[in-house]
């Protein structure tokens, strides 16, 4: 998804061959456009040339960003309504990318004014002296972007302004704009200005947006500025928010001209694909064990356990993913430890030095995938009759998560060779301080493996981690499908064993 520069960033350096006076700039044939238009001209222009108009939004093509650019080209603000972690922030600030990268502005003007349309009448009075020898800045489109979360002690000020008693004091009339210190909304104009949970905002400062959405204008302290502002407001918000803390007041809910639904990934391709651009991993997670996140994320969303007017955010599985890579890194420096260990121990028997083992690479297994259970359990709203039951309920939703995987990943393939490996009393013992290849030598050769392996995109040429990877997999999911047997420990260690 789009990244968008910081509200406190420093503007990036323009060009040095922008113009630099406003004569330079009527000479170029620039022409003002309000920034509706501005968004609707380059939302066109993508459109024309094929360039992808949302980089990073994943799974809302067909659904969400038809709207969203129906909107843009009407030129309706909008409001975005989903549970949490559906990327409605994230849309939000894409917006921004559609703006022009440079814009002219009179410098030291707190409202962003353009050159060729003064607002205040300071910046009037400028313009009419210095006409075409007027010196002109450069606005970066990351900085006209502004963002507010909605919260219950935010005032009017923080939004849009207030007198300021310094300049009053200083001899300047109640009246004139010289004396306020604009708010949020006023700074981000000639941008798009974002209110996030808008319902979360005390309803009596709803109010103050209600001539910013209509007449465009602001009022300050009982007395009306006649400052046109050119702005999208965007604002986001959970659909229960209408009925839990609070609620957007039918007149702001009638000035915003699009109310768009968002959702969470619609199919399995998707969750999959926001889970990979979004997930910061520290290991290799094969692609078999993060389709069982995928599925556990989804299986949880859809629990009768859960309660559904929470949701379970988008980045419950991105979570997931995070905390399995960690598993497997610390599985691979605790084993480094241990060999050390044992080395050492080794080269003093031996009286000389030990050789050196391989380090085990980090790779994710499936085992790796309980401790999310209860790191992730404060990310979902439980149903109150689960109270007590969380952990259960989430660690039978991933071995659902992990049977379903199983069966997609390799239905049709003879799995005997596994089955035979445990027959007459053996057994296969793995866990989180088993290594790759002490769990190879348990396993030998076995027939089948290599379209195991196959099936699970691991290659023609695994490493032995990643082959390791894939047996514990198989090893789990013939045990799901009630084919083994399996124990736990007090170690921690698993075994895989006939169930019988």
């Amino acid at each position: 998804m789009g990244r968008v520069t910081a509200p406190n960033q420093v503007s990036p350096v323009p060009p040095a061959d922008l113009p630099s006076t406003l004569g330079e700039l009527r000479a170029t044939g620039h022409r003002y456009r309000t920034v509706k238009q501005e968004l609707r001209d380059n939302l066109l222009a993508r459109m024309g040339s094929g360039e992808e108009r949302f980089p990073g939004i994943v799974g809302y093509e067909d659904t969400v960003l038809p709207e969203v650019e129906r909107a843009l080209l009407a030129g309706h603000d909008m409001v975005l309504l989903g549970e949490r972690g559906q990327g409605k922030t994230r849309l939000i600030r894409s917006l921004g990318a559609l703006l022009d990268e440079w814009t002219p502005v009179i410098p030291g003007s707190v409202l962003n004014e353009h050159p060729m349309h003064p607002l205040t009448p300071a910046s009037q009075a400028l313009v009419d002296s210095a006409g075409d020898d007027l010196a002109i800045g450069w606005l970066h489109r990351s900085m006209r972007y502004g963002e507010k979360l909605a919260t219950p002690d935010t005032s009017v000020g923080d939004l849009i302004g207030d007198v300021d008693p310094i300049r009053l004091a200083q001899g300047r009339t109640l009246g004139d704009p010289e004396t306020i210190h604009f708010g949020l909304v006023p700074r981000t104009n000639r941008g798009v200005f974002a209110v996030n949970e808008l319902p979360d905002l005390a309803e009596r400062i709803q109010v103050a947006l209600l001539n910013v959405l209509e007449e465009r204008d602001i009022q300050v302290r009982g007395y009306q500025l006649r400052l046109p502002l050119d702005l999208l407001l965007v604002a986001s918000a959970n659909p229960e928010d209408y009925t839990n803390r609070g609620r957007i007041i039918t007149p702001l809910k009638d000035r915003f001209g699009a109310e768009i639904r968002t959702h969470y990934p619609l199919d399995l391709d998707l969750e999959l694909a926001l889970i990979r651009q979004e997930a910061d991993l520290v290991a290799v997670v094969p692609e078999h064990v993060l389709e069982v996140l995928a599925r556990f994320a989804r299986d949880v969303r859809e629990s009768p356990s859960v309660d559904p007017r929470s949701g379970v955010s988008a980045r419950f599985a991105i979570a997931a993913a995070e905390t399995v890579a960690a598993a497997a890194l610390r599985r691979s420096g605790l084993l480094a430890g241990a060999s050390a260990v044992a080395g050492a121990s080794a080269a003093a028997s031996a009286g000389g030095a030990g050789a050196a083992s391989r380090p085990e690479a980090p790779v994710a297994r499936i085992g790796d995938t309980v401790s999310v259970t209860s790191t992730l359990r404060g990310k979902v709203e439980f149903e109150s009759g689960e109270e007590g039951r969380e952990i259960e309920v989430l660690a039978h939703l991933l071995r659902t998560a992990t049977a379903e995987t199983f069966r997609a990943r390799l239905a049709g393939l003879d799995l005997s060779g596994f089955t035979a490996i445990v027959a007459e009393g053996g057994a296969v013992e793995t866990g989180e301080l088993v290594s790759s290849a002490e769990l190879l030598r348990q396993v030998g050769t076995v027939p089948g493996l290599a379209k195991v392996l196959d099936r699970l995109g691991l290659g023609d040429a695994p490493s032995p981690e990643e082959a390791a990877a894939g047996i514990e997999f198989v090893l789990e999911g013939l045990h799901l499908t009630r084919r083994l047997g399996k124990d736990v420990t007090d170690s921690g260690r698993t075994v895989y064993g006939d169930r019988d």
